[in-house]
């Protein structure tokens, strides 16, 4: 099993890091490969709306969401990291977001998704709703923890004084993992669930 860790902060050894860590190791006892990758220092441009994707072969926009693209639809569950910024997301991140979840060519049903946020003091529930909305649209599982996964702290390292905040997203790896397990064991026996037909209107109609 294979979960792919998204890391969206532009600190690449920053707190988000910081918890992924805490959580490889989690994965690493129960035997799950993990590939975590940074978005620090890339320039990732928003969606253009262009439509292009809808025919295949990904995005026209040549750059690491591609790249990752085909990791994603292999992997078992994606976590995805952000620290808090005017309570939202880092926009590079929410830019990778946006295109690699409209321009997929896979169907995502039952990866397990979990969100991992950081903050200075506030504004984090806003983040961990934000990249939680990505799964719940894809009919992706969200994995939780017995509190909130996030972390604090602003200067790169504090968070490990948060004991709280490790303790909750190493409990989210046990039950992510446990989560994809069970997941794998069902779809095994009984396959994915059956779909209903989509009707896709707006509401001008």
């Amino acid at each position: 099993m294979k979960v792919l860790m998204i890391n969206g902060s532009p600190r690449a050894n920053g707190n988000i890091a910081l918890a992924f860590e805490e959580m490889k190791k989690i994965f690493d006892k129960n035997g799950i490969e993990v590939e975590t990758i940074s978005l620090a220092g890339q320039k990732i441009s928003g969606c253009m709306a262009c439509g292009a994707c809808r025919k295949g072969g990904g995005c026209v926009q040549k750059d690491i969401v591609n790249e990752i693209a085909p990791k994603f639809a292999e992997a078992d569950g994606l976590v995805v990291g952000s620290p808090t910024y005017f309570a939202s997301a880092n926009g590079t991140l929410i830019s990778l977001m946006d295109r690699l979840f409209f321009s997929r060519q896979c169907d995502l049903s039952m990866k397990v998704g979990a969100a991992v946020t950081s903050a200075r003091r506030g504004g984090n529930t806003a983040v961990f709703d934000q990249i939680n909305k990505y799964f719940t649209f894809a009919g992706m599982p969200i994995a939780s923890s017995y509190y909130w996964n996030m972390v604090y702290g602003m200067r790169p390292g504090e968070a490990a004084q948060d004991l709280e905040g490790i303790s909750t997203v190493k409990s989210l790896a046990e039950n992510m993992s446990f989560l994809m397990k069970s997941i794998a064991l069902g779809k095994e026996k009984y396959g994915l669930p059956e779909r209903a037909d989509r009707a896709v209107t707006s509401f001008i109609r």
